[in-house]
């Protein structure tokens, strides 16, 4: 299990792109698809674009270690207003109120240890299996046509002067955007620090709920599951570099994100070659193959909603 060490080169490491999230165009020799997630990349160009940004993150996870380690995380039931901001081109693109609700559907159950493969046999990380205990309740749903075939990831979608959407309320509701992304990305978040102008996840219309348009291997709305752990503060498993951290305690080192469904008993080439836990929302599995968050990160994300934490604005009273 992996130590919390906070340092310069640490977060330097963690801002850095990894090579898989990199490329704008992403491919494999599999026939299968592959996921990807673009939320490293657009965090690099975040830090590059707002300097104090770094500052701020660094800040958050400070205070993210303090919190838990002195126990100071949010008590009670955290419900989340969820605002759908839907660009559409054809369609196909302007899915529906029931493809909508079933991501809601999705994250309640994720996020409360309520989904149907929880229990899955032969986990060996079930002894660290998380309820997270959050909510999410869909607040509103707007809907804007458009002649863009993609959006790409820097964040035009979510700017009216690029023919997006602006976030609605980002301190108090959990904005996502529905679009066509390109290059290969299922989807990507902003992570705690970020600009509120901006604040929220972007998924891509394919990716997007368990029906209507939702697509193999990635129809089970596990994407938003991963982009909103993300958005609360998670890292990738495998902390962006060869064996990197992720920054908690009780997930194991990972040489690389894993892929498809990996057979039981897969291990990391990292250093006294642990099981991987792949299984984990943050790896790249399929939706199929990923059911799990970890103690540590239910902490992790906790703590931003805690008294001072990054978005205590959105804890309830």
């Amino acid at each position: 299990m992996k130590k919390i060490i906070l340092s310069t080169a640490l977060l330097a490491m963690l801002f850095s792109c990894n090579t898989e999230d990199s490329n704008t165009e992403v491919t494999h020799t599999s026939a299968e698809a592959h996921r990807g997630c673009a939320s490293t990349e657009v965090l690099e160009r975040q830090l590059q674009e707002d300097p104090k940004m770094a500052i701020r993150m660094n800040e958050i996870e400070s205070f993210t270690e303090r919190a838990i380690k002195e126990g100071r995380l949010v008590n009670g039931k955290i419900q989340i207003p969820v605002v759908v901001n839907v660009l559409y081109r054809t369609s196909a693109e302007n899915i529906s109120l029931a493809q909508i609700q079933s991501q809601i559907d999705v994250l309640n159950k994720d996020f409360n240890a309520q989904n149907s493969d929880y229990n899955t046999a032969n986990n060996p990380y079930s002894s660290v299996r998380a309820n997270v205990g959050i909510s999410f309740v869909l607040d509103a749903v707007y809907r804007k046509s458009t002649t863009k075939t993609s959006w790409g990831t820097n964040d035009a979608c979510k700017k009216t002067a690029s023919g997006g959407m602006a976030p609605t309320s980002p301190t108090t509701k959990l904005n996502l955007w529905v679009a066509t992304i390109g290059g290969g990305i299922l989807g990507y978040a902003q992570f705690p620090g970020g600009s509120s102008s901006t604040d929220g996840v972007v998924i891509d219309s394919k990716y997007f709920g368990t029906t209507g348009t939702a697509t193999y291997p990635f129809n089970l709305g596990r994407t938003a599951t991963h982009e909103i752990g993300h958005w609360m503060n998670l890292r990738h498993i495998w902390g962006d570099a060869t064996c990197g951290n992720d920054l908690v305690s009780d997930t194991p080192s990972h040489n690389a994100p894993n892929y498809g469904v990996p057979a039981v008993g897969h291990r990391s080439t990292c250093s006294g070659t642990p099981l991987e836990m792949y299984m984990n929302y943050m790896d790249y599995t399929d939706d199929r193959g990923m059911y799990m968050f970890s103690n540590g990160q239910k902490s992790r994300m906790l703590a931003i909603f805690a008294a001072g934490g990054a978005r205590n604005s959105f804890a309830q009273p």
